[in-house]
């Protein structure tokens, strides 16, 4: 997200109070008598990051003039339940860098990255349990298996160079789309929305949450790797055939679509330059770039939905701004 940009700061600005209380929250549920559980949660939490999922929720609660205690638990529920999946993901990919700085499995071994990633897990499900409604129960719980399913969907996928825009597609709508979506549908659940616009928070929240990682996925192959806090490439390296390389793979000579199989098969990164130069040249990252502006009109076309307001004009600037971001 371009979070340097006017028109973002100012949307971020709408919420900061909020999040101040998010962040109570976060270090407040963090406690566990096992020192290591916090250490290893609090280093991975603490490494910044851009809190769009609770920024999410909570925006969306101002659109919808939700004002009441609990955004602030969901908000923080939201970013446990990322923030485990960060953790689970990291080890998966053998990810060494994050956010600029060692991941926590390169820090403190892939046990431990694995068993706090649990912990957050278990400590939102309380957190959910503590709200006493079975519909935010509902919501959290399927999104929670949908993103574990993506997950191993992913895994399935990886090094497969005949995967198409479609399977792709379906992985990142589950694997990243799925807790915006959730994100943006809880606030309308707590606002006591009627059908049609807890719809429009949900279709806003999940065409985010695409385009947000189809833009991700050009990052990895056209970003800097300083700005961004992880290396380029390493999509390749881990086989994860995102949209650049399914587009230059259709629109490449048979001499380019036999190299990029090569090199999605083995992971290796020894040719990244010539595995960008072929996504360049082929036009895949204009291509990939047309494909988040299509998701992310369609998140604007939702925000239209929502009562007008500073709150709802910003939603409207998030998905606008996203087509901008560069880390």
């Amino acid at each position: 997200m371009a979070a340097n940009s006017p028109s973002t700061a100012a949307t971020l600005a709408l919420i900061a109070d909020d999040m101040q209380e998010v962040d109570k929250v976060i270090a407040s549920r963090l406690q566990s008598a096992v020192p290591l559980v916090g250490e290893v949660a609090r280093y991975i939490i603490s490494a910044g990051g851009k809190r769009l999922r609770p920024a999410l929720l909570l925006l969306m609660s101002g659109a919808l003039g939700y004002t009441g205690s609990q955004r602030f638990n969901l908000a923080a529920v939201v970013e446990f339940i990322h923030t485990a999946t960060l953790l689970h993901d990291d080890v998966v990919d053998e990810s060494t860098l994050r956010r600029g700085r060692p991941t926590a499995n390169e820090n403190f071994g892939n046990p431990a990255s694995v068993l706090v990633g649990d912990f957050l897990y278990s400590r939102a499900f309380q957190m959910m349990v503590e709200t006493s409604s079975l519909r935010v129960m509902e919501i959290l719980a399927d999104a929670t298996n949908v993103i574990a399913e993506g997950e191993v969907q992913q895994l399935m996928n990886t090094h497969d160079a005949s995967l198409s825009e479609s399977g792709y597609l379906n992985v990142i709508r589950s694997k990243t789309a799925k807790l915006f979506e959730a994100s943006a549908r809880l606030a309308a659940v707590l606002a006591a929305s009627p059908p049609e616009i807890e719809h429009a928070c949900a279709s806003y929240g999940q065409a985010l949450g695409t385009a947000f990682q189809v833009i991700d996925d050009v990052l990895d192959y056209d970003g800097n790797a300083q700005e961004m806090g992880k290396n380029l490439g390493d999509d390749l390296r881990e086989g994860k055939v995102t949209l650049p390389l399914i587009i230059a793979m259709q629109r490449g000579n048979t001499q380019e679509q036999a190299l990029l199989r090569s090199i999605i098969e083995t992971g290796s990164t020894d040719e990244l330059s010539s595995v960008i130069s072929i996504i360049k040249k082929t036009g895949a990252l204009d291509a990939t770039r047309q494909a988040a502006a299509t998701q992310a009109q369609l998140a604007m076309d939702a925000a239209a939905q929502l009562p007008i307001n500073p709150h709802s004009k910003g939603l409207l600037q998030l998905a606008a701004q996203l087509l901008e971001r560069r880390t």
